[in-house]
């Protein structure tokens, strides 16, 4: 397991302090929760290409909020789905891993608007249903991470 490290360098590269690092990690699982919530407008208001994207953020921002916890880089798609795997497979739980993949799903279809509002509104619960999964990763920092992708 990895300790809580005293200092750390963010995603960006720059130095953190312990208040910093949990007020970074804060705003990560808050910013993942707002674009929930996002998503959820945009589909009422028949935006899915938006709605996908916020729902591909909102999975995206929480799993930075763990990286960063742990001062694991998070620039780039592969180092969050390195992060993802990790976690899956420490936590025992295939589910983590492919509700990650189902919400790249979504991802895509802001750029290709294939689906419709019923399988966006499916993924968005998917994604709820991923966030709920790992916040509490985030209280407990219990899993390593890839050290390819440590800073």
């Amino acid at each position: 397991m990895l300790g809580q490290p005293k200092a750390l360098v963010t995603g960006a590269g720059r130095l953190l302090d312990e208040d910093e690092e949990s007020m970074a990690t804060q705003k990560y699982r808050n910013d993942s929760r707002e674009l929930l919530a996002q998503s959820r407008v945009e589909l009422a208001a028949g935006d899915v290409r938006q709605a996908s994207e916020k729902g591909w953020g909102a999975a995206a921002q929480m799993v930075k909020a763990i990286a960063e916890q742990r001062g694991v880089h998070h620039r780039g798609h592969a180092l969050l789905y390195d992060v993802v795997s990790t976690l899956a497979a420490e936590a025992g739980d295939d589910d983590i891993d492919r509700l990650f993949e189902l919400a790249g799903g979504l991802h895509t279809n802001f750029y290709e608007d294939w689906y419709g509002a019923g399988r966006v509104e499916r993924g968005l619960r998917d994604v709820e249903r991923f966030l709920d999964k790992l916040e509490p990763l985030i209280r407990h920092n219990p899993l390593p991470v890839p050290p390819h992708a440590r800073g």
